[in-house]
Protein backbone atom coordinates (compact mmCIF):
# COMPACT_ATOMS: atom_id res chain seq x y z
CA UNK A 1 0.00 0.00 0.00
CA UNK A 2 1.44 3.39 -0.96
CA UNK A 3 1.71 6.16 1.62
CA UNK A 4 -1.13 8.08 -0.06
CA UNK A 5 -3.33 4.95 -0.07
CA UNK A 6 -2.42 4.31 3.57
CA UNK A 7 -3.28 7.90 4.40
CA UNK A 8 -6.64 7.72 2.57
CA UNK A 9 -7.56 4.41 4.25
CA UNK A 10 -6.61 5.82 7.65
CA UNK A 11 -8.70 8.94 7.06
CA UNK A 12 -11.78 6.93 6.05
CA UNK A 13 -11.34 4.78 9.14
CA UNK A 14 -10.88 7.67 11.57
CA UNK A 15 -13.88 9.61 10.27
CA UNK A 16 -16.03 6.47 10.53
CA UNK A 17 -14.92 6.04 14.15
CA UNK A 18 -15.61 9.71 14.91
CA UNK A 19 -19.17 9.33 13.59
CA UNK A 20 -19.88 5.88 15.02
CA UNK A 21 -18.91 6.62 18.61
CA UNK A 22 -20.53 10.02 18.94
CA UNK A 23 -24.04 8.58 18.63
CA UNK A 24 -26.62 11.34 19.00
CA UNK A 25 -24.05 13.92 20.17
CA UNK A 26 -23.42 16.77 17.72
CA UNK A 27 -20.10 16.20 15.92
CA UNK A 28 -18.93 19.72 16.70
CA UNK A 29 -19.48 19.15 20.43
CA UNK A 30 -17.89 15.72 20.28
CA UNK A 31 -14.72 16.72 18.41
CA UNK A 32 -12.75 17.36 21.63
CA UNK A 33 -13.02 13.68 22.62
CA UNK A 34 -11.82 12.25 19.32
CA UNK A 35 -9.07 14.85 18.85
CA UNK A 36 -8.06 14.63 22.53
CA UNK A 37 -7.86 10.83 22.40
CA UNK A 38 -5.73 10.94 19.26
CA UNK A 39 -3.44 13.40 21.02
CA UNK A 40 -3.30 11.20 24.16
CA UNK A 41 -2.27 8.20 22.06
CA UNK A 42 0.36 10.25 20.22
CA UNK A 43 2.09 11.69 23.27
CA UNK A 44 2.01 8.25 24.96
CA UNK A 45 3.74 6.52 22.05
CA UNK A 46 6.08 9.45 21.47
CA UNK A 47 7.10 9.44 25.14
CA UNK A 48 7.54 5.64 25.27
CA UNK A 49 9.72 5.78 22.12
CA UNK A 50 11.87 8.47 23.77
CA UNK A 51 12.37 6.43 26.99
CA UNK A 52 13.11 3.21 25.06
CA UNK A 53 15.68 5.05 22.92
CA UNK A 54 15.58 2.46 20.13
CA UNK A 55 16.45 -0.43 22.49
CA UNK A 56 14.20 -3.35 21.46
CA UNK A 57 14.80 -5.07 24.81
CA UNK A 58 12.93 -2.28 26.63
CA UNK A 59 9.12 -2.08 26.57
CA UNK A 60 8.20 0.97 28.61
CA UNK A 61 4.49 0.07 28.72
CA UNK A 62 5.28 -3.18 30.57
CA UNK A 63 7.50 -1.61 33.26
CA UNK A 64 6.14 -1.01 36.78
CA UNK A 65 5.78 2.66 37.76
CA UNK A 66 8.04 1.99 40.72
CA UNK A 67 11.18 1.71 38.54
CA UNK A 68 10.97 5.41 37.64
CA UNK A 69 13.55 7.38 39.62
CA UNK A 70 13.32 11.15 40.23
CA UNK A 71 16.34 11.67 37.94
CA UNK A 72 14.70 9.77 35.05
CA UNK A 73 11.55 11.83 35.50
CA UNK A 74 13.43 15.13 35.73
CA UNK A 75 15.50 14.47 32.58
CA UNK A 76 12.42 13.39 30.63
CA UNK A 77 10.43 16.50 31.51
CA UNK A 78 13.35 18.77 30.59
CA UNK A 79 13.54 17.08 27.16
CA UNK A 80 9.95 16.21 26.28
CA UNK A 81 8.17 18.82 28.40
CA UNK A 82 5.95 16.34 30.29
CA UNK A 83 6.01 12.91 31.96
CA UNK A 84 3.81 9.82 31.61
CA UNK A 85 4.16 6.78 33.90
CA UNK A 86 3.84 3.33 32.26
CA UNK A 87 0.45 2.73 33.89
CA UNK A 88 -0.81 6.04 32.45
CA UNK A 89 0.07 5.24 28.84
CA UNK A 90 -2.73 5.15 26.30
CA UNK A 91 -2.08 1.50 25.41
CA UNK A 92 -2.54 0.36 29.03
CA UNK A 93 -5.70 2.42 29.62
CA UNK A 94 -7.28 1.40 26.28
CA UNK A 95 -6.53 -2.30 26.94
CA UNK A 96 -8.88 -2.46 29.95
CA UNK A 97 -11.27 0.33 28.94
CA UNK A 98 -14.33 -1.89 28.43
CA UNK A 99 -14.16 -3.39 31.93
CA UNK A 100 -12.94 -0.33 33.86
CA UNK A 101 -15.90 0.96 35.91
CA UNK A 102 -13.99 4.11 36.90
CA UNK A 103 -12.65 4.88 33.41
CA UNK A 104 -13.92 8.46 33.33
CA UNK A 105 -12.33 9.41 36.67
CA UNK A 106 -9.13 7.49 35.88
CA UNK A 107 -8.73 9.39 32.62
CA UNK A 108 -9.36 12.73 34.37
CA UNK A 109 -6.66 11.88 36.94
CA UNK A 110 -4.16 10.83 34.25
CA UNK A 111 -4.69 14.01 32.23
CA UNK A 112 -4.30 16.12 35.36
CA UNK A 113 -1.09 14.26 36.26
CA UNK A 114 0.42 14.75 32.77
CA UNK A 115 -0.28 18.49 32.94
CA UNK A 116 0.99 18.74 36.54
CA UNK A 117 4.24 16.97 35.61
CA UNK A 118 5.37 20.15 33.83
CA UNK A 119 4.81 22.41 36.84
CA UNK A 120 7.92 24.44 37.61
CA UNK A 121 9.58 23.48 34.32
CA UNK A 122 10.10 25.67 31.21
CA UNK A 123 7.35 23.69 29.42
CA UNK A 124 4.68 24.50 32.04
CA UNK A 125 2.77 27.04 29.92
CA UNK A 126 2.88 24.79 26.83
CA UNK A 127 1.37 21.82 28.68
CA UNK A 128 -0.98 23.54 31.13
CA UNK A 129 -4.67 23.08 30.28
CA UNK A 130 -4.05 20.93 27.20
CA UNK A 131 -6.78 18.50 28.25
CA UNK A 132 -9.13 21.19 29.60
CA UNK A 133 -11.76 20.50 26.92
CA UNK A 134 -11.64 16.73 27.41
CA UNK A 135 -14.32 16.74 30.12
CA UNK A 136 -14.81 13.11 31.18
CA UNK A 137 -17.75 14.06 33.45
CA UNK A 138 -19.73 15.89 30.74
CA UNK A 139 -23.35 14.90 30.12
CA UNK A 140 -22.54 15.02 26.41
CA UNK A 141 -21.00 11.60 26.97
CA UNK A 142 -24.13 10.21 28.61
CA UNK A 143 -26.37 10.71 31.62
CA UNK A 144 -24.91 7.99 33.84
CA UNK A 145 -21.32 7.05 34.69
CA UNK A 146 -21.92 3.74 32.90
CA UNK A 147 -23.01 5.59 29.73
CA UNK A 148 -20.05 7.94 29.94
CA UNK A 149 -17.59 5.07 30.37
CA UNK A 150 -19.13 3.16 27.46
CA UNK A 151 -18.67 6.08 25.09
CA UNK A 152 -15.15 6.86 26.35
CA UNK A 153 -14.20 3.18 25.94
CA UNK A 154 -15.57 3.24 22.38
CA UNK A 155 -13.44 6.28 21.51
CA UNK A 156 -10.32 4.75 23.10
CA UNK A 157 -10.85 1.41 21.32
CA UNK A 158 -11.53 3.14 18.02
CA UNK A 159 -8.37 5.24 18.15
CA UNK A 160 -6.38 2.24 19.44
CA UNK A 161 -7.42 0.34 16.30
CA UNK A 162 -5.91 2.88 13.91
CA UNK A 163 -2.89 1.50 12.06
CA UNK A 164 -0.05 3.98 12.27
CA UNK A 165 2.78 1.44 11.91
CA UNK A 166 6.03 1.85 13.80
CA UNK A 167 6.47 5.15 15.58
CA UNK A 168 9.53 6.19 13.58
CA UNK A 169 9.49 7.38 9.97
CA UNK A 170 6.24 8.40 8.35
CA UNK A 171 4.36 7.50 11.51
CA UNK A 172 4.75 11.03 12.87
CA UNK A 173 3.32 12.51 9.67
CA UNK A 174 0.39 10.10 9.76
CA UNK A 175 -0.56 11.23 13.27
CA UNK A 176 -0.35 14.88 12.27
CA UNK A 177 -2.21 14.25 9.02
CA UNK A 178 -4.96 12.34 10.84
CA UNK A 179 -5.40 15.23 13.27
CA UNK A 180 -5.49 17.83 10.46
CA UNK A 181 -7.93 15.64 8.51
CA UNK A 182 -10.27 15.43 11.50
CA UNK A 183 -10.07 19.16 12.15
CA UNK A 184 -10.80 19.98 8.50
CA UNK A 185 -13.79 17.62 8.44
CA UNK A 186 -15.18 19.09 11.64
CA UNK A 187 -14.65 22.57 10.18
CA UNK A 188 -16.37 21.64 6.91
CA UNK A 189 -19.39 20.36 8.82
CA UNK A 190 -19.55 23.21 11.32
CA UNK A 191 -20.93 25.93 9.05
CA UNK A 192 -19.75 29.47 9.70
CA UNK A 193 -17.78 28.66 12.86
CA UNK A 194 -15.60 26.15 11.02
CA UNK A 195 -13.77 28.81 9.06
CA UNK A 196 -12.83 30.60 12.27
CA UNK A 197 -10.32 27.98 13.35
CA UNK A 198 -9.11 26.18 10.24
CA UNK A 199 -7.66 27.39 6.93
CA UNK A 200 -7.92 24.67 4.23
CA UNK A 201 -4.54 23.13 3.44
CA UNK A 202 -4.48 24.15 -0.22
CA UNK A 203 -4.91 27.84 0.71
CA UNK A 204 -2.45 27.48 3.62
CA UNK A 205 0.13 26.17 1.19
CA UNK A 206 -0.18 29.29 -1.00
CA UNK A 207 -0.02 31.64 2.00
CA UNK A 208 3.07 29.87 3.41
CA UNK A 209 4.85 30.01 0.04
CA UNK A 210 4.11 33.73 -0.30
CA UNK A 211 5.43 34.52 3.19
CA UNK A 212 8.55 32.36 2.84
CA UNK A 213 9.33 33.13 -0.83
CA UNK A 214 13.07 33.08 -1.58
CA UNK A 215 14.02 33.14 2.11
CA UNK A 216 16.76 30.56 2.70
CA UNK A 217 16.15 30.81 6.44
CA UNK A 218 13.83 32.72 8.75
CA UNK A 219 14.32 33.56 12.41
CA UNK A 220 10.76 32.51 13.28
CA UNK A 221 7.26 32.39 11.90
CA UNK A 222 4.21 34.04 13.47
CA UNK A 223 0.41 33.94 13.14
CA UNK A 224 -1.46 36.64 15.11
CA UNK A 225 -4.79 34.77 14.71
CA UNK A 226 -3.48 31.23 14.89
CA UNK A 227 -6.69 29.18 14.96
CA UNK A 228 -5.74 25.51 15.22
CA UNK A 229 -2.22 26.21 13.95
CA UNK A 230 -2.78 24.90 10.43
CA UNK A 231 -1.17 27.91 8.72
CA UNK A 232 1.98 27.73 10.84
CA UNK A 233 2.27 23.99 10.27
CA UNK A 234 1.93 24.36 6.51
CA UNK A 235 5.09 26.45 6.63
CA UNK A 236 6.86 23.57 8.40
CA UNK A 237 5.52 21.03 5.91
CA UNK A 238 6.50 23.06 2.88
CA UNK A 239 9.83 24.38 4.10
CA UNK A 240 11.43 21.53 6.02
CA UNK A 241 14.63 22.22 4.06
CA UNK A 242 14.58 25.82 5.22
CA UNK A 243 15.66 26.67 8.70
CA UNK A 244 12.99 28.15 10.95
CA UNK A 245 15.57 28.96 13.58
CA UNK A 246 13.58 29.92 16.66
CA UNK A 247 10.33 28.17 15.91
CA UNK A 248 6.61 28.84 15.67
CA UNK A 249 4.70 31.62 17.40
CA UNK A 250 0.97 32.31 17.49
CA UNK A 251 -1.83 33.93 19.45
CA UNK A 252 -5.44 32.72 19.57
CA UNK A 253 -8.46 34.27 21.28
CA UNK A 254 -10.65 31.14 21.60
CA UNK A 255 -9.66 28.85 24.49
CA UNK A 256 -10.70 25.57 22.85
CA UNK A 257 -8.96 26.46 19.58
CA UNK A 258 -5.86 27.56 21.53
CA UNK A 259 -5.70 24.04 23.01
CA UNK A 260 -6.18 22.48 19.56
CA UNK A 261 -3.27 24.54 18.22
CA UNK A 262 -0.89 23.43 20.99
CA UNK A 263 -1.89 19.79 20.50
CA UNK A 264 -1.37 20.23 16.76
CA UNK A 265 2.21 21.39 17.35
CA UNK A 266 3.03 18.30 19.41
CA UNK A 267 1.32 16.03 16.88
CA UNK A 268 3.57 17.42 14.14
CA UNK A 269 6.58 16.63 16.32
CA UNK A 270 7.40 20.22 17.17
CA UNK A 271 8.86 20.09 20.66
CA UNK A 272 7.65 22.45 23.39
CA UNK A 273 10.82 24.57 23.14
CA UNK A 274 10.20 25.21 19.42
CA UNK A 275 6.72 26.67 19.66
CA UNK A 276 4.98 29.35 21.69
CA UNK A 277 1.20 29.63 21.36
CA UNK A 278 -0.46 32.20 23.62
CA UNK A 279 -4.09 32.79 24.58
CA UNK A 280 -5.58 36.27 24.26
CA UNK A 281 -6.96 39.08 22.11
CA UNK A 282 -4.19 40.05 19.70
CA UNK A 283 -5.57 43.54 19.02
CA UNK A 284 -5.87 44.76 22.61
CA UNK A 285 -3.58 42.34 24.50
CA UNK A 286 -0.79 41.43 22.08
CA UNK A 287 1.90 38.92 23.10
CA UNK A 288 5.42 38.50 21.71
CA UNK A 289 6.36 42.19 21.79
CA UNK A 290 9.78 41.11 23.05
CA UNK A 291 10.11 38.42 20.37
CA UNK A 292 9.56 40.61 17.31
CA UNK A 293 10.48 41.18 14.57
CA UNK A 294 9.45 38.07 12.63
CA UNK A 295 10.81 37.13 9.19
CA UNK A 296 7.62 35.36 8.17
CA UNK A 297 4.02 36.14 9.14
CA UNK A 298 1.00 34.16 7.95
CA UNK A 299 -2.57 34.92 8.94
CA UNK A 300 -6.24 34.36 8.19
CA UNK A 301 -7.81 36.71 10.77
CA UNK A 302 -11.59 36.88 11.31
CA UNK A 303 -13.32 38.98 8.66
CA UNK A 304 -14.79 42.33 9.67
CA UNK A 305 -15.18 41.61 13.38
CA UNK A 306 -16.04 44.39 15.80
CA UNK A 307 -13.32 45.74 18.09
CA UNK A 308 -13.01 48.54 20.64
CA UNK A 309 -11.18 50.86 18.21
CA UNK A 310 -11.62 54.57 18.91
CA UNK A 311 -13.57 53.83 22.12
CA UNK A 312 -10.15 53.23 23.68
CA UNK A 313 -8.32 56.57 23.27
CA UNK A 314 -4.95 54.99 24.12
CA UNK A 315 -4.94 52.81 21.00
CA UNK A 316 -4.16 55.69 18.63
CA UNK A 317 -0.84 56.00 20.48
CA UNK A 318 -0.13 52.28 20.24
CA UNK A 319 3.08 51.78 18.23
CA UNK A 320 1.25 49.37 15.93
CA UNK A 321 -1.47 51.84 14.90
CA UNK A 322 0.04 55.30 15.51
CA UNK A 323 2.07 55.50 12.25
CA UNK A 324 -1.11 55.25 10.13
CA UNK A 325 -2.61 58.16 12.09
CA UNK A 326 -6.03 56.53 12.23
CA UNK A 327 -7.62 53.37 13.71
CA UNK A 328 -9.54 50.73 11.80
CA UNK A 329 -13.34 51.27 12.11
CA UNK A 330 -14.94 49.82 15.26
CA UNK A 331 -17.25 47.66 13.13
CA UNK A 332 -14.45 46.29 10.94
CA UNK A 333 -11.15 45.33 12.59
CA UNK A 334 -9.53 43.98 9.39
CA UNK A 335 -6.94 46.73 9.03
CA UNK A 336 -6.13 46.55 12.75
CA UNK A 337 -4.86 42.99 12.12
CA UNK A 338 -2.95 44.19 9.04
CA UNK A 339 -1.22 47.03 10.94
CA UNK A 340 -0.46 44.67 13.84
CA UNK A 341 1.22 42.22 11.44
CA UNK A 342 3.16 45.02 9.76
CA UNK A 343 4.56 46.23 13.08
CA UNK A 344 5.75 42.69 13.93
CA UNK A 345 7.40 42.18 10.52
CA UNK A 346 11.18 42.29 10.09
CA UNK A 347 12.90 44.44 7.48
CA UNK A 348 13.67 41.39 5.33
CA UNK A 349 10.46 39.44 5.81
CA UNK A 350 6.99 39.11 4.32
CA UNK A 351 3.49 38.90 5.75
CA UNK A 352 0.74 37.12 3.77
CA UNK A 353 -2.70 37.92 5.16
CA UNK A 354 -6.15 36.76 4.04
CA UNK A 355 -8.43 39.82 3.82
CA UNK A 356 -12.06 40.68 3.21
CA UNK A 357 -12.30 42.42 -0.23
CA UNK A 358 -14.22 45.48 1.04
CA UNK A 359 -11.21 46.88 2.88
CA UNK A 360 -9.45 47.51 -0.44
CA UNK A 361 -11.94 49.97 -1.87
CA UNK A 362 -14.01 51.52 0.94
CA UNK A 363 -13.45 55.13 1.96
CA UNK A 364 -12.96 56.75 5.38
CA UNK A 365 -10.39 55.37 7.82
CA UNK A 366 -9.72 52.34 5.63
CA UNK A 367 -8.72 54.57 2.71
CA UNK A 368 -6.36 56.54 4.99
CA UNK A 369 -4.71 53.29 6.14
CA UNK A 370 -4.30 52.16 2.51
CA UNK A 371 -2.67 55.53 1.72
CA UNK A 372 -0.24 55.03 4.60
CA UNK A 373 0.63 51.51 3.41
CA UNK A 374 1.13 52.52 -0.24
CA UNK A 375 2.94 55.82 0.47
CA UNK A 376 5.44 53.90 2.61
CA UNK A 377 5.80 51.17 -0.03
CA UNK A 378 4.72 48.29 2.20
CA UNK A 379 2.20 46.68 -0.21
CA UNK A 380 3.97 44.19 -2.45
CA UNK A 381 0.97 42.34 -3.90
CA UNK A 382 -2.81 42.02 -3.70
CA UNK A 383 -4.24 38.71 -4.95
CA UNK A 384 -7.93 38.07 -5.57
CA UNK A 385 -8.89 34.42 -5.10
CA UNK A 386 -11.81 32.36 -6.38
CA UNK A 387 -15.05 32.20 -4.34
CA UNK A 388 -15.92 29.35 -1.97
CA UNK A 389 -12.36 28.29 -1.09
CA UNK A 390 -12.90 28.57 2.69
CA UNK A 391 -15.18 26.85 5.19
CA UNK A 392 -18.18 28.82 6.36
CA UNK A 393 -18.12 31.51 3.66
CA UNK A 394 -18.58 31.55 -0.10
CA UNK A 395 -17.05 35.01 -0.64
CA UNK A 396 -14.03 35.52 -2.88
CA UNK A 397 -11.35 36.77 -0.48
CA UNK A 398 -8.02 38.50 -1.17
CA UNK A 399 -4.48 37.89 0.04
CA UNK A 400 -2.44 40.96 0.97
CA UNK A 401 1.34 40.54 0.84
CA UNK A 402 3.32 43.09 2.87
CA UNK A 403 7.08 43.66 2.69
CA UNK A 404 9.46 46.27 4.05
CA UNK A 405 12.30 45.67 1.58
CA UNK A 406 10.68 46.39 -1.80
CA UNK A 407 13.09 47.65 -4.48
CA UNK A 408 10.28 48.99 -6.71
CA UNK A 409 7.48 51.40 -5.82
CA UNK A 410 5.05 49.45 -8.02
CA UNK A 411 2.19 47.51 -6.46
CA UNK A 412 1.43 44.13 -7.99
CA UNK A 413 -2.15 42.94 -8.57
CA UNK A 414 -2.95 39.30 -9.41
CA UNK A 415 -6.41 38.15 -10.50
CA UNK A 416 -6.49 34.46 -9.51
CA UNK A 417 -10.30 34.37 -9.33
CA UNK A 418 -10.46 31.99 -12.29
CA UNK A 419 -7.97 29.52 -10.79
CA UNK A 420 -9.88 26.80 -8.97
CA UNK A 421 -11.10 23.24 -9.23
CA UNK A 422 -14.71 22.57 -8.31
CA UNK A 423 -15.27 19.90 -5.68
CA UNK A 424 -18.45 18.77 -3.92
CA UNK A 425 -18.91 21.55 -1.37
CA UNK A 426 -15.92 23.85 -1.81
CA UNK A 427 -13.62 24.96 -4.57
CA UNK A 428 -9.93 24.11 -4.18
CA UNK A 429 -6.59 25.40 -5.44
CA UNK A 430 -4.51 22.67 -7.11
CA UNK A 431 -0.72 22.59 -6.96
CA UNK A 432 -0.69 23.82 -10.57
CA UNK A 433 -2.85 26.83 -9.63
CA UNK A 434 -0.49 27.64 -6.75
CA UNK A 435 2.51 27.35 -9.11
CA UNK A 436 0.86 29.75 -11.58
CA UNK A 437 0.29 32.32 -8.84
CA UNK A 438 3.80 31.93 -7.40
CA UNK A 439 5.46 32.19 -10.84
CA UNK A 440 3.82 35.51 -11.62
CA UNK A 441 4.34 36.72 -8.01
CA UNK A 442 8.03 36.01 -8.42
CA UNK A 443 8.48 37.53 -11.88
CA UNK A 444 6.23 40.58 -11.33
CA UNK A 445 5.48 40.28 -15.07
CA UNK A 446 2.44 41.88 -16.67
CA UNK A 447 0.18 39.11 -18.00
CA UNK A 448 -3.10 39.97 -19.70
CA UNK A 449 -6.12 39.18 -17.52
CA UNK A 450 -3.88 37.72 -14.78
CA UNK A 451 -1.35 40.18 -13.34
CA UNK A 452 -0.15 43.75 -13.52
CA UNK A 453 2.48 45.78 -11.68
CA UNK A 454 1.03 49.26 -11.24
CA UNK A 455 3.14 52.42 -10.74
CA UNK A 456 2.70 54.35 -7.49
CA UNK A 457 1.26 57.43 -9.26
CA UNK A 458 -1.57 55.41 -10.81
CA UNK A 459 -2.57 53.89 -7.47
CA UNK A 460 -2.43 57.30 -5.78
CA UNK A 461 -4.49 58.90 -8.58
CA UNK A 462 -7.08 56.15 -8.09
CA UNK A 463 -7.65 57.26 -4.45
CA UNK A 464 -5.46 54.39 -3.21
CA UNK A 465 -8.03 51.84 -4.34
CA UNK A 466 -6.34 48.43 -4.05
CA UNK A 467 -9.05 46.30 -5.67
CA UNK A 468 -7.53 43.89 -8.18
CA UNK A 469 -10.40 44.46 -10.63
CA UNK A 470 -9.44 48.17 -10.87
CA UNK A 471 -6.09 47.28 -12.45
CA UNK A 472 -6.37 43.83 -14.05
CA UNK A 473 -8.93 43.63 -16.84
CA UNK A 474 -11.11 40.55 -16.56
CA UNK A 475 -11.14 38.22 -19.52
CA UNK A 476 -14.24 38.68 -21.68
CA UNK A 477 -15.77 35.21 -21.74
CA UNK A 478 -18.65 36.24 -23.98
CA UNK A 479 -18.86 34.64 -27.42
CA UNK A 480 -17.07 36.62 -30.13
CA UNK A 481 -19.54 37.69 -32.83
CA UNK A 482 -18.45 38.04 -36.50
CA UNK A 483 -20.50 41.07 -37.63
CA UNK A 484 -19.84 40.53 -41.38
CA UNK A 485 -20.95 36.91 -41.14
CA UNK A 486 -23.99 37.90 -39.10
CA UNK A 487 -24.97 40.55 -41.71
CA UNK A 488 -24.60 38.00 -44.51
CA UNK A 489 -26.80 35.54 -42.61
CA UNK A 490 -29.37 38.29 -41.98
CA UNK A 491 -29.37 39.17 -45.70
CA UNK A 492 -29.99 35.54 -46.63
CA UNK A 493 -32.73 35.23 -43.99
CA UNK A 494 -34.47 38.43 -45.17
CA UNK A 495 -34.33 37.21 -48.80
CA UNK A 496 -35.79 33.87 -47.71
CA UNK A 497 -38.60 35.61 -45.80
CA UNK A 498 -39.34 37.85 -48.81
CA UNK A 499 -39.53 34.79 -51.07
CA UNK A 500 -41.80 33.00 -48.59
CA UNK A 501 -44.12 35.99 -48.49
CA UNK A 502 -44.28 36.07 -52.29
CA UNK A 503 -45.03 32.34 -52.39
CA UNK A 504 -47.77 32.72 -49.77
CA UNK A 505 -49.29 35.70 -51.65
CA UNK A 506 -49.35 33.66 -54.85
CA UNK A 507 -51.09 30.75 -53.10
CA UNK A 508 -53.67 33.08 -51.51
CA UNK A 509 -54.29 34.72 -54.87
CA UNK A 510 -54.79 31.33 -56.51
CA UNK A 511 -57.21 30.22 -53.77
CA UNK A 512 -59.20 33.44 -54.03
CA UNK A 513 -59.36 33.12 -57.88
CA UNK A 514 -60.69 29.56 -57.55
CA UNK A 515 -63.37 30.69 -55.09
CA UNK A 516 -64.65 33.37 -57.52
CA UNK A 517 -65.14 30.94 -60.42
Amino acid sequence: MTSSQQRAALQRQIWAIANDVRGAVDGWDFKQYVLGTLFYRFISENFAAYIEGGDDSVNYAELPDSVITPDIKDDAIKTKGYFIYPSQLFVNVAKNANTNESLNTDLAAIFAAIEASASGYPSEQDIKGLFADFDTTSNRLGNTVKDKNKRLADVLKGVAGLEFGDFEGSHIDLFGDAYEFLISNYAANAGKSGGEFFTPQHVSKLIAQLAMHKQTSVNKIYDPAAGSGSLLLQAKKHFDAHIIEEGFFGQEINHTTFNLARMNMFLHNINYDKFNIQLGNTLIDPHFGDDKPFDAIVSNPPYSVKWIGADDPTLINDERFAPAGVLAPKSKADFAFVLHALSYLSSKGRAAIVCFPGIFYRGGAEQKIRKYLVDNNFVETVISLAPNLFFGTTIAVNILVLAKNKTSTDTQFIDASGLFKKETNNNILTDEHIKQIMDVFDSKANVDHLARSVPFDEVAANDYNLSVSSYVEAKDTREVVDIAQLNAELKTTVARITQLRQDIDAIVEEIEGTEHE
